[in-house]
């Protein structure tokens, strides 16, 4: 059994597409939600074609009137999408054309379903980027208020996960911004190469139509028309790119999932998360699982395979468009939602983490966080570092026998070690003492993270 030829290529053939190819081949299933930018470049293709003077005033008001109509019905829900006619485009185009007759027929004059995809692309992803800046604003926006809430919590900085330096909770907190902060600008810039406009490059190689491509280009508020027919068609770098920038968002995201879900264990008990972010358990009722950076965590996996199912889609095709670039949507589709979705619900999160900071604290003492404390303490009382390295672990190997964190030790026992050590070593071996140390522009002192939450919020309002 068959269906009937698409009325929009069928001239070519003399036997209709078999069904089942047809639903195969079709993508109306999944591109239909960029019917928005279907039409909104359609719209701006019929304004182009009245100001050459292929399209009359009226021709143009008939098809800009039929598109909205159009975008109503779906909006509605009244629209009926046919596999038959494949794709949003062709959907939307015999829709227009059933409102307004012959006239919706010259709406694709100039133009081919190749360089309005790519438009189309763009658009949406242009559109869906904003959005998701959006989201990146309000997460690093909650970080930033947090950390300066958190300034002078102590808690245990970590390396290798042992316990290497203590750290404010706050400085931690702005780390996370800072990599969200690259993740912006990556993103921003990534945008500026979407914004560029296809449209005009038809098939492959432009038109004959004496169209201006720098006047649709305004109208789109596209930067500039692209340079070359070829290019514009068939390459899809330009979504590859986001898919790239996307994977080091969820990458980050991830860590950011792995130390709440650490930092949440009764293990750490480092952070209290909101409840209405975490599920319980079907059999065991004192469970409290940390369900949102889990799945954050596990959703990045898929953002990864499609970063590179893009690049895979990409690798082996010539010049210029083929139908392997109908792959690409899915893939993007859901790179888009993932990482918005996941940005909004961390940013709806973040702010309200509770620190347990007695917890923090408890923690910071244990592991010999101050040793380097102690070894700068030396060396600023003569001792070469690498001497004064051997003398704290000295001290640590001690304090691991004797069950005494460093700042518990007497002077007389620490004094075992090194007799340049004196009764003023107490105020480098307190938690306080350490990170008030460390008094510059990165560092974790609570006056600079203080400072630097508020160079973070100047970014911001730059914005």
């Amino acid at each position: 059994m068959t269906d009937q030829t698409n009325a929009s290529w069928g001239g070519r053939f003399s036997e209709p597409t078999d069904a089942f190819v047809a639903r195969y081949t079709a993508s109306v299933s999944f591109d239909q939600r960029m019917y928005r930018q279907d039409i909104q470049g359609s719209i701006a293709h019929a304004k182009m074609l009245c100001k050459v003077g292929v399209l009359s005033e009226t021709e143009r008001d008939d098809i800009i009137r039929g598109l909205e109509e159009v975008r109503i019905e779906i909006e509605r829900g009244d629209f009926n999408w046919s596999v038959e006619l494949e794709d949003v485009h062709m959907n939307i185009e015999a829709a227009l054309t059933q409102k307004i007759g012959i006239t919706g027929k010259k709406l694709h004059t100039g133009r081919s379903r190749n360089d309005q995809v790519a438009t189309d692309i763009r658009l949406y992803l242009r559109d869906e980027i904003d959005v998701i800046a959006s989201e990146l604003t309000r997460l690093q926006q909650g970080l930033i208020d947090l950390a300066e809430q958190e300034a002078d919590t102590i808690m245990p900085g970590f390396t290798h996960l042992q316990t290497a330096q203590p750290v404010t909770f706050g400085h931690h907190l702005l780390a996370w911004n800072e990599m969200l902060q690259r993740d912006y600008s990556r993103l921003m810039d990534c945008r500026k190469r979407i914004n560029i406009l296809p449209l005009g490059a038809a098939a492959l190689a432009g038109t004959t139509y004496p169209i201006d491509r720098h006047y649709t280009a305004e109208l789109l508020g596209f930067e500039r028309p692209t340079e070359n027919s070829l290019d514009s068609v068939s390459d899809r770098d330009f979504a590859i790119e986001f898919t790239s920038v996307a994977a080091l968002i969820m990458m980050h995201m991830s860590r950011f999932s792995e130390e709440l879900v650490l930092w949440a264990s009764a293990q750490f008990q480092f952070i209290d998360l909101p409840d209405r972010f975490c599920t319980g358990s079907s059999i065991m009722p004192q469970k409290k699982n940390p369900d949102v950076p889990e799945l954050v965590r596990g959703k990045t996996g898929r953002v990864y395979g499609h970063m590179i199912s893009l690049l895979t889609l990409m690798k082996s095709q010539p010049l210029a468009y083929n139908k392997d670039n109908q792959e690409d949507k899915e893939p993007l589709f859901d790179t888009v939602d993932t990482l918005r979705d996941s940005l909004r619900a961390f940013a709806d999160m973040a702010p309200h983490l509770q620190a347990k900071k007695d917890c923090m604290y408890e923690a910071a003492k244990r592991g010999f966080s101050t040793a380097t404390d102690l070894a700068d303490y030396v060396v600023r009382k003569g001792i070469p570092f690498r001497d004064a390295h051997e003398i704290v672990g000295k001290a640590v190997a001690y304090g691991i026998e004797s069950g005494k964190d460093l700042s518990d030790m007497t002077l007389q026992e620490l004094q075992q070690f090194s007799e340049q050590i004196s009764d003023d070593v107490f105020e480098v071996l307190t938690l306080e003492g350490s990170v008030a140390a460390r008094d510059h522009i990165g560092g974790t002192a609570p006056n600079q993270v203080r400072a630097a939450a508020g160079r973070a919020k100047a970014l911001l309002a730059e914005r």
